[in-house]
């Protein structure tokens, strides 16, 4: 039989073992546990984290170089508290960890969140399992509403991050946004693409007045754009929106 104490014991082992392997710097190893077998455990924990990290992050990886990268992830792993155990989930840990950074945490790139963001997104298209909401892939775009796929993302970015390399650095970001379009193909794959502003406004205007009709859409639309030649806005986005449905990122329009 297990003594009375035994799981709170353990419990207490544990996290004494876990604290030292996120902070051996400063937090002592466990008593009783030989320093070699320690090592083991802490290069691997720690390099199957930064490991993982560098495939989601590989721009951001260059651009850091081994050292400052290296710096970052043990930040990471010393300071950060998931909010899940799953690894694929990984990638978006490190961008709260990144926005809640304060002050005094050594300087990174001004575009370093962003471009984290951008990486980030490929990932998580890959690997969602939001379904195509109910829709009639032939219907009316014009006098139906359009419906938006989950699986296809409009961006916008301060920094052109599809632009950030070792090599290209920007000090400031320019005066116009980085306005992108992300989206999973059928066959899987996920493709990134400039968006018009005038397109980038119209997905986010199917996203946040999803009751209207691609007509109602486009005509607020011309409004907010100052088109005097409103039925002849209306004729040019409905092409675009037809260019849309070809590409799946609007498979269809509600069904009635």
């Amino acid at each position: 039989m297990h003594a009375p104490d035994a799981p709170s014991r353990l419990r207490a082992q544990q996290l004494a073992l876990t604290r030292h392997l996120r902070d051996p710097q400063a937090v002592a190893a466990p008593q009783g546990v030989e320093d070699r077998r320690l090592a083991i455990y802490r290069d691997l924990v720690f390099n199957n984290v930064e490991s993982l990290l560098a495939g989601n992050f590989p721009v951001l990886r260059q651009v850091l170089g081994d050292a400052d990268w290296r710096a970052l992830v043990r930040d990471f792993f010393r300071d950060h508290r998931a909010q899940t155990p799953l690894f694929p989930e990984l990638g978006r840990e490190f961008l709260r960890f990144l926005d809640a950074r304060d002050d005094e945490a050594p300087a990174l790139p001004p575009f370093a969140g962003e471009l984290a963001h951008y990486e980030w997104v490929e990932l998580a298209l890959q690997i969602s399992d939001a379904p195509l909401p109910p829709h009639d892939a032939h219907g009316d775009l014009l006098d139906g509403i359009p419906v938006l796929s989950p699986l296809a993302w409009p961006l916008a970015y301060a920094w052109p991050v599809h632009r950030i390399a070792p090599d290209h650095q920007p000090e400031s970001p320019p005066a116009e946004p980085t306005l992108l379009l992300v989206r999973r193909e059928s066959d899987g794959e996920v493709r990134f693409s400039q968006l018009s502003p005038l397109a980038f406004r119209l997905l986010q205007r199917l996203e946040q007045a999803p009751q209207l009709s691609g007509r109602a859409q486009l005509e607020a639309l011309a409004q907010e754009a100052a088109q005097a030649d409103v039925a002849g806005f209306v004729k040019e986005g409905a092409a675009l929106l037809e260019q849309m449905r070809g590409a799946g990122v609007i498979p269809g329009t509600r069904p009635r």
